[in-house]
């Protein structure tokens, strides 16, 4: 990412409706966050600097959801400074576990909830960043993975696309020699529907893969779903399972979508 006058790029992090564990990912690339810090100047990141420079910013990450209308404006402002902008992070990718209110009345949550719901203003969704502004990469995950991300800041500072594998987390197992858990088992799994990235973690302790990175490049939702109601999945299971931490991503909200009509 080449910049006039040969100064240090920019890096701004930013959050909205989330729980930090992405911007925590960031700070636990240890050594690594070392390096990167010696290449860019780290312009706003309030989760580890009290740094607030109004910007123009190389490269934006921004972690979260919006679910407030001052959120959906702060984003567009942000889109306007920032040279690129990469989401990290299932809820600024797929409106994150909060996105289970788009399935319901709001409304009666804050009444349920607050003692005061009058003070609660919120939108009646969660959605992810990139329906509001344009994307320059998402980077999926609850949480994301530290190498991948550091992958893609070492991408950007270098000018070049990141390298972020695109296949599900079968391709992971496979990868690591791990037993699929549906053959071998019949344990209800979404493998073959996810997005790979966490280097299969769950399948390794011989459990299920739940989705964590969102929906693969390759679904195929017609043929898959028979199978887990062969591994012992009912409706109510297979709607639970795809509203998870992607609830919102639109391949997996269709599909619970068109399971919970059943």
């Amino acid at each position: 990412m080449p910049t006039e006058g040969g100064r240090r790029p920019k890096l701004a992090v930013w959050k909205f409706a989330s729980c930090d564990g992405c911007q925590l990912t960031l700070l636990d690339c240890e050594d690594e966050l070392l390096g990167i810090a010696e290449e860019v100047e780290i312009s706003y990141f309030l989760e580890a600097s009290s740094a607030t420079d109004p910007g123009p910013y190389d490269l934006s990450l921004v972690d979260g959801s919006i679910t407030t209308r001052q959120d959906a404006e702060r984003i567009q402002h942000i889109r306007s400074v920032s040279r690129r902008l990469v989401t990290i992070g299932a809820c600024a990718t797929a409106g994150g576990i909060q996105a289970l209110r788009n399935y319901a009345d709001v409304a009666e949550f804050r009444a349920a909830v607050y003692a005061k719901p009058e003070y609660i203003a919120t939108l009646a969704t969660s959605t992810p960043i990139s329906a509001h502004v344009p994307v320059d990469l998402e980077l999926r995950g609850c949480p994301i993975d530290r190498g991948r991300l550091v992958e893609v800041i070492t991408a950007f500072l270098a000018g070049r696309k990141p390298d972020v594998p695109d296949h599900s987390v079968c391709f992971e197992c496979k990868l690591r020699g791990t037993p699929c858990v549906i053959v071998a088992h019949g344990t209800p799994c979404l493998g073959p529907v996810t997005h790979a990235g966490c280097g299969a973690l769950c399948p390794a302790y011989g459990r299920g893969c739940y989705g964590c990175f969102g929906p693969s490049n390759s679904i195929n939702f017609s043929a898959f779903i028979p199978l887990l109601r062969r591994d012992g999945m009912d409706t109510l299971d297979v709607v639970r399972v795809l509203r998870t931490f992607n609830t919102a991503a639109p391949e997996f909200d269709a599909a619970s979508r068109e399971e919970a009509r059943r």
